[in-house]
């Protein structure tokens, strides 16, 4: 018997730097058991390079982003998703479209590392930091305990991994250790 996929949508406003990692996380770490996406409320219209970067730079494919928005997602024929996860604060302050399927929807706040003013390396080194802690909180989720997880479980527990920091494992019970 096979397991099930969950589609996963990683929400910010632009959709161009903090989804976009996740996305791309998501899309390898969770090959076979999750199908990552993302969109924006306010799509820029194109990828931030620096996200791009981070992405190659960690062993992740570059390819096959665009900033789009997430009615895309709203619509009739596209994916139900599983899980909406919003990964700026703003994002997760507006009215978000009714999502087909009824998703668990939780708040994974990340500094925005586009917003980084000053040098080159500056800004890289902010991408490289969002990275790291999306990096993290992905790993404890894709080792959640999905397939016996009751809805409710589902909306606390990925809940509670964007407000732990550092934990990169869970308990045999789906509980993210620290």
């Amino acid at each position: 018997m096979s397991e099930r996929t969950y589609n996963v949508l990683f929400l910010c406003t632009g959709n161009s730097a903090r989804s976009i990692l996740p996305e791309g996380i998501l899309r390898q770490d969770g090959e076979g058991r999750f199908q990552a996406y993302s969109a924006g409320s306010q799509p820029k219209g194109s990828v931030n390079p620096l996200a791009l970067k981070v992405l190659g730079a960690h062993g992740y494919p570059t390819h096959g982003y665009r900033s789009k928005s997430w009615d895309e997602y709203a619509e009739p024929h596209a994916p139900v998703m599983d899980f909406v996860i919003t990964v700026c604060d703003s994002a997760a302050g507006e009215a978000c479209p009714l999502w087909p399927g009824h998703p668990s929807i939780v708040h994974w706040s990340i500094d925005d590392p586009a917003a980084v003013s000053g040098s080159d390396e500056d800004r890289e080194q902010a991408f490289g930091r969002a990275f790291q802690v999306l990096k993290t909180r992905i790993s404890t989720f894709v080792h959640l305990p999905l397939a016996s997880l009751d809805q409710f479980t589902m909306g606390t527990r990925p809940r509670a991994i964007g407000h732990t920091e550092g934990a990169g494992t869970v308990s045999e019970d789906g509980t993210p250790r620290g």
